[in-house]
């Protein structure tokens, strides 16, 4: 008789289902960084619109969100003076996901 045994097929399932899961847990990993490469993309593009916005350096407000387009993502101004005279340093930092995750712009203006 020609065929496989029972061991021979068992075998070959534990090495396919040793494949299959590596396969997926690979593809959920980079699902994962494609998703916040996405956020991290998206937070960049806003704080930097905001801060070539013309009227930013008047701003009145210190804190923010990018409504109605992305009104989990806030925004926040922060300005120092620097040790040259007439130099002020501006920090634009973006917080989303109830701001577990922020990234900051760092800008020097005249004042």
């Amino acid at each position: 008789m020609k065929g496989f045994t029972l061991l021979e097929i068992m075998i070959a399932l534990a090495i396919m289902a040793g494949v299959v899961l590596t396969v997926i847990t690979s593809f959920n990993y980079h699902l994962s960084v494609v998703s916040r490469d996405k956020e991290e993309t998206i937070a960049v593009l806003l704080a930097r619109g905001k801060m070539d916005d013309p009227g930013f350096k008047n701003l009145q407000e210190k804190k923010g969100t990018f409504a109605p387009d992305h009104p989990d993502m806030t925004w926040q101004v922060d300005t120092s003076p620097t040790d040259l005279p007439g130099l002020n340093k501006v920090i634009l930092t973006v917080g989303w996901g109830g701001d577990k995750n922020k990234l900051s712009l760092v800008e020097y203006i005249a004042k």
